[in-house]
């Protein structure tokens, strides 16, 4: 991981809400695309905040908060009163998101992110560029950059790889039939493996071409397998 920044590591390609988005759809997104936090952008591309599952859940949680009494009022601060009050009954992104963001540069290095994500008590951290969103990098993207790279120095075509690996995924995120949680995806002097489990002759088919269409694949090799019965129940 000796050398890696942001730029390397980040999923550039991310789903973003705008502020008035419904808080019902995001939660609706966050489960179709199992992802567990989406930044709040102004159309420009401003990043405005970001919603995550804790904050939704907070939310759920918020409903049954018993009013404060008066005794106990006399000391509660009034912004954080009124602060828990719009996260629990907002109903856009704005009105419940997270507005500050842990952020770092595209050259922020993998050593100082994973202290941020260990300091902070975070799974991800935003990457951001004069306040535009550049990308997300997450705690398993920090994990598969330290087993892609077992020696103190990455070499160039390694990270040409990974680049590679990153761009099918963030591909597949965008495709409602594509499951980035049972198919694992391998890239090695620019040719592609999918590993896992697929759910149809049909998906397999679309992952071959979604793959051989992102630039500097070379090859697409699937070695997935038909997705067990007991899976597909509880997917």
């Amino acid at each position: 991981m000796h050398g890696l920044s942001a730029r390397d590591l980040m999923t550039p390609d991310v789903v973003t809400v705008p502020p008035d988005m419904p808080v019902a759809a995001i939660a609706r997104l966050l489960a179709e695309r199992g992802i567990s936090a989406v930044p709040v952008t102004d159309a420009d591309g401003t990043l405005r905040g970001i919603v995550t599952e804790a904050d939704l859940i907070r939310r759920l949680a918020g409903e049954e908060d018993e009013p404060p009494g008066w005794f106990s009022s006399l000391f509660t601060n009034p912004e954080v009163l009124a602060d828990r009050y719009a996260r629990t009954y907002g109903k856009t992104a704005e009105e419940v998101m997270t507005e500050n963001v842990i952020t770092v540069t595209p050259d922020e290095t993998a050593q100082r992110i994973a202290h941020l994500m260990e300091e902070r008590g975070i799974r991800r951290v935003v990457v951001a560029e004069e306040g535009r969103l550049r990308g997300i990098v997450s705690r398993a993207d920090l994990l598969r950059a330290l087993i892609a790279s077992p020696r103190a120095e990455a070499t160039e075509a390694e990270l040409s790889d990974e680049r590679v690996r990153r761009a099918v995924l963030a591909a597949m995120r965008k495709e409602p039939w594509a499951d980035t949680f049972y198919t694992v995806v391998e890239v090695k002097d620019g040719v592609v493996e999918f590993h896992g489990f697929r759910r149809s002759d049909a998906v397999q088919r679309a992952l071959r071409v979604l793959a051989e269409n992102v630039p500097g694949v070379r090859q697409v090799v699937d070695k997935t397998q038909a997705l067990p019965t007991y899976l597909y129940v509880t997917t």
